[in-house]
């Protein structure tokens, strides 16, 4: 880095510093002259305040509001609802319409909640409710953001079938170099990256292991496995300094990089390379997707119901990014120019995030990014919940690290308005944490200072409010293709509210404090446990919402003598604590990570299994039945009928599995045998396996294309139902013991 570079590092966080302290400073100072009755402050509120109480007529509920509100309400739902039924999936028009619906709600209720609904009669008052409508301006401004991007949304997948045909007749086959960086990662989890990425369907391809640890066994294993093995003397610059010190040592027009836990899929270059015939092309960017489940949904028992956190991101903002020209680099499974990285100097190394700023850096060099809406890889999601948080964290942190470097996209040369726009409202969403803890603690003012920061009646949530919700609740999941439901985004953003809020004020004031942090992978529990570092101010929170919920009852049940005053909005309080306990009780229920005994993930994969057995006196005999349940080092097999075993239950049994489909024949021993429906089932426990049994077994399991398949996320009214079942029978009560898997260890 030069003396410019660094002057220029250093000089950054102070403007951006002082832009944010100066920005509260100034809101503070002028809290404090309204607090001390200073005259021309007080003037001014008590003026605005006057015009809250006597708003525009057109922001004033119709006398009529019956008759109106179903057909404004019951019109608007019906056209929405017809347009989603004729288009399930959003097509360019009904997307259009839908959005141009939603933006006129969303501004009309904006105009109301900015004429009509401040309460500006007491100082205490007047800061509570601009407090709130300052959150909600953040939420709404990056909605509507969102919504104007939504118009532009691209999809790749025709243009790859086409592309894909050169590479498969070898009449376009650049050199490529596939990079792996490791720092700390079981040797096991090493094992089926390799072997996975040397079981794509490529020819001129080389496998590049990038060791960041210096390990001996590392080492071994690249040779074992026949890959080139790279390291360094230092970790300077983390993930993208070994990026940097490898490449010049690496062959290959184009470069490849997974992260040491994701494995390819076995056409991962056939649908990728056809994209760089067009020399603009620096970087083709794929869907991160995961083999094992999230903690949230883990931790609920909910599976195989809930789509992981990062759907919402792959299935639509990076579509809708890659309409705007500002596909966001995410740091695995892409495919790289090597000339065009070279053009921007390698990997960026000024912040934690150097996929996102390499990214930026490509786009405003005029590169074009592209993004392909395939899952061809899949790796390990975080496997608890203190991982999870970590990794969003660092996530947080890199991406706020913009506004002090070079690679700032509002900043840089280069780059195209609706770029900037897009990837600016990519650091903007970081900020909506501040408003979701704003959400939870403002009930409390209503509680326990007796503070209306919003006045409106009921009449006038029906008629300006319920319209905007009621459409936005029901487009949501429709938007981002079956992603995520609004419930459910309320649920994953709640329960590290409080940390990620934290980390913007951090990253503002200090944006270089914390470093590179690797999210740890390949662990096993036995246990339940639960984070009480994340869940400590949840649980405070939560014992004072549910105390406010009774404070607000009582208040709501006083001023119902007193109607103006009830009507005037005391009455949600109440509302909004009862929705706030629900969810701070799920989110607690989520802080309680479930047992995982085993480090290897399960697949429920059906294939024919042959189960030989041999005698003491050398007789074989032959059962035949049907995997239920696969892992890298064992099975389950169910047989196909009830029959006499011929070996004595309860004690362990050599056994040769053989899949059939596959040709593969994996020796083991079964260690447990039980009845399902009356058949017997086994599991079985693999012997060491040889190396081409190892790349047979991981190919099946996780290379076979088409298998890793998107989701549907449950609708509105099933996300409610989930969210109420999931509190009144949290998995820790319904499953006491974990899973009947055997605890396997790993094996070199």
């Amino acid at each position: 880095m030069t003396s410019v570079q660094i002057k220029q590092r250093s000089f950054r966080p102070q403007l951006a510093t002082l832009l944010m302290i100066g920005t509260l400073a100034l809101a503070a100072c002028v809290a404090l002259a309204w607090f001390a009755g200073n005259g021309l402050i007080t003037t001014i509120f008590q003026q605005l305040d006057h015009l809250q109480q006597h708003p525009p007529g057109w922001a004033m509920t119709p006398m009529m509001l019956g008759n109106y509100f179903l057909f404004w309400a019951a019109s608007l739902m019906a056209l929405v609802w017809v347009v989603m039924r004729i288009s399930p999936t959003p097509q360019t028009w009904s997307r259009t319409l839908v959005i141009l619906i939603l933006g006129v709600l969303t501004i009309r209720y904006l105009f109301w909640r900015t004429t009509a609904t401040l309460n500006l009669s007491t100082p205490l008052d007047g800061v509570f409710s601009l407090g709130l409508f300052a959150l909600e301006l953040l939420i709404l401004t990056s909605g509507m953001v969102q919504l104007f991007l939504l118009l532009r949304v691209r999809d790749r997948r025709k243009a790859a079938d086409q592309l894909a045909q050169t590479v498969l007749d070898g009449s376009y086959q650049p050199t490529v170099g596939v990079l792996i960086p490791t720092y700390d990662e079981p040797e096991f989890i090493l094992r089926r990256t390799v072997i996975g990425c040397q079981a794509m369907e490529y020819g001129p391809k080389t496998i590049y292991l990038l060791d960041d640890t210096r390990r001996p066994a590392i080492k071994a294993l690249a040779k074992e496995l026949g890959c080139e093995y790279i390291t360094r003397p230092d970790n300077r610059h983390a993930k993208a300094g070994n990026l940097n010190h490898a490449i010049p040592q690496t062959q290959g027009e184009l470069l490849v990089l997974f992260d040491a836990d994701f494995v390819p899929t076995r056409n991962f270059l056939t649908r990728t390379i056809g994209f760089f015939q067009d020399p603009k092309v620096a970087l083709v960017q794929t869907p991160q997707s995961f083999y094992n489940p999230d903690p949230i949904a883990r931790n609920l028992g909910l599976e195989d119901v809930l789509t992981p956190e990062e759907e919402v991101f792959y299935r639509q903002i990076q579509r809708v990014r890659d309409g705007a020209g500002a596909v966001v680099c995410a740091g695995t499974s892409f495919v790289v120019r090597r000339t065009a990285l070279e053009d921007i100097g390698g990997f960026v190394t000024e912040a934690v995030s150097e996929d996102f700023f390499t990214g930026i850096q490509l786009a405003a060099k005029g590169y074009r990014l592209v993004y392909l809406n395939e899952k061809l890889s899949a790796g390990l999601a975080a496997e608890n919940i203190a991982t999870h948080a970590l990794q969003r964290v660092r996530w947080e942190q890199g991406t706020l690290q913009a506004f002090f470097i070079q690679s700032n996209p509002v900043t840089i040369p280069g780059l195209k308005p609706i770029q900037r726009l897009a990837y600016f409202e990519g650091l903007i969403h970081w900020f909506s944490s501040i408003a979701r803890v704003g959400f939870l603690l403002m009930p409390l003012a209503y509680a326990f200072l007796g503070i209306i920061p919003l006045r409106a009646t009921e009449s006038e949530l029906v008629y300006f409010f319920l319209p905007f919700y009621l459409v936005q609740l029901s487009v949501f999941s429709w938007l981002n293709y079956r992603s995520r439901s609004a419930l459910l985004s309320d649920v994953y953003s709640l329960v590290l509210a409080f940390p990620l809020a934290l980390t913007v004020f951090q990253v503002m004031l200090r944006p270089f404090s914390k470093g590179f942090k690797v999210t740890p992978k390949g662990t096993a529990s036995d246990r339940y446990h639960f984070n009480w570092s994340l869940a400590w101010p949840l649980v405070i929170v939560f014992g004072l919402t549910a105390l406010s919920l009774w404070v607000n009852l009582g208040h709501c049940l006083v001023t119902m003598a007193s109607p103006a005053e009830h009507l005037r909005g005391i009455g949600i309080g109440w509302l909004w604590s009862t929705y706030n306990l629900i969810m701070l009780g799920l989110a607690l229920l989520i802080l309680l990570d479930a047992p995982r005994p085993s480090p290897y993930e399960w697949f429920k994969i059906q294939r024919v299994a042959q189960l030989n057995f041999t005698s003491p006196q050398g007789q074989t005999t032959t059962l035949w039945g049907t995997t239920t349940m696969i892992s890298e080092v064992a099975a389950a097999v169910s047989l196909t009928k009830s029959r006499d075993l011929p070996f004595k239950s309860g004690s362990p049994q050599a056994v040769e599995l053989v899949l059939a489909d596959e040709q593969l024949t994996l020796p083991g021993t079964i260690t447990s045998t039980r009845l399902e429906e009356g058949v017997p089932t086994f599991t079985i426990e693999f012997a060491p396996l040889s190396l081409p049994q190892q790349r047979q077994l991981v190919e099946m399991l996780f290379c076979r294309p088409g298998q890793w398949q998107s989701r549907c996320s449950p609708n509105e009214l099933q996300s409610l139902w989930l969210i109420i079942k999931s509190v009144m029978r949290p998995r820790f009560l319904v499953e006491r013991q974990p899973q009947p898997k055997p605890v396997l260890v790993s094996r070199g």
